[in-house]
């Protein structure tokens, strides 16, 4: 549930632009098609709006128009813009932050390779009741009150999908993830084991970057990769959607830099096990 406000009217604009262009150097939709090696029926779903073009796609269609290079810049910067969508998290509270977790549930399942890179905390997919409900309780001043118990339920069911053993999910967490104490201990002990269980999941991998290792870049940013099509990278504020193959690729990128640096499988297990360990020495 992606804010319109000036979006809509970006990628309008871009649309028209695009058509107008074509017109104006006195090509069909046909002519432009084959030019460009697109289809006449994606040229005209692009130009009427129904289809948002990707910068490549965009880039294709200027350079079969041999458009003037300020026009081009021009237009490649609308796609940008309109490539790239912003939903803050009161614009979900609004509506019901579980219709956030049906969002999730549904890319996730039309997607056959999910990476998800979690510098700061576990993702709802992989999150105990006890912990989730705990993340989902607003802490800070500002926060969007939220149905909590509704999107508790909501986000456990979303976590059916891992059981499509067609699908991949790879899970990418820092040591700083795992050991931030967002609940009592006794909850993370139950968090960090139930995340070990799941190591056991032929179709999902967990991996974990220990401190002190030597990493060279900074893990910025929660963000999710569907495929090669989409990325969702999260804020304090909301989270951001972009579609550019571009921006794709280097979040792409970035999550196999950090992933090489990461324990997997039996080590990932061990760790996560020592972790839940430590947070029960004081019950001791």
């Amino acid at each position: 549930m992606l804010e319109p406000d000036t979006k809509e009217q970006g990628r309008k604009h871009l649309a028209e632009t695009l058509r107008d262009l074509r017109k104006a150097a006195g090509l069909s939709g046909e002519r432009l098609a084959a030019r460009a090696a697109m289809s006449q029926s994606k040229i005209s779903r692009i130009e009427s709006g129904k289809v948002l073009p990707t910068v490549v796609d965009v880039e294709r269609v200027v350079n079969a128009l041999e458009a003037p290079s300020e026009v081009a810049s021009e237009l490649l910067s609308l796609a940008r813009a309109a490539n790239v969508d912003y939903a803050s998290w009161r614009s979900y509270a609004r509506v019901g932050l579980w219709r956030k977790q049906a969002e999730i549930k549904a890319l996730a399942e039309t997607s056959s390779t999910v990476r998800q890179f979690l510098p700061a905390i576990p993702s709802g997919l992989i999150q105990a009741p006890e912990y989730a409900r705990a993340v989902l309780t607003p802490a800070i001043e500002g926060n969007s009150s939220r149905n909590v118990e509704r999107a508790v339920r909501v986000r456990l069911d979303s976590q059916e999908v891992l059981k499509d053993e067609s699908r991949r999910f790879h899970f990418l967490l820092t040591e700083q993830a795992i050991r931030w104490q967002r609940a009592e201990p006794d909850i993370m002990v139950t968090q960090l084991r139930y995340m070990a269980g799941l190591t056991d999941r032929p179709n999902i991998e967990l991996a974990i970057i220990p401190h002190g290792v030597t990493v060279s870049a900074a893990p910025l940013n929660i963000f999710v990769v569907y495929d090669d099509r989409l990325v969702m990278v999260e804020l304090f504020s909301g989270e951001v959607a972009l579609r550019d193959p571009q921006d794709v690729s280097y979040h792409l990128n970035v999550f196999e830099y950090f992933r090489k640096r990461a324990v997997t499988g039996e080590a990932a297990r061990q760790f996560l096990e020592a972790a839940a360990d430590d947070f029960m020495r004081p019950h001791d």
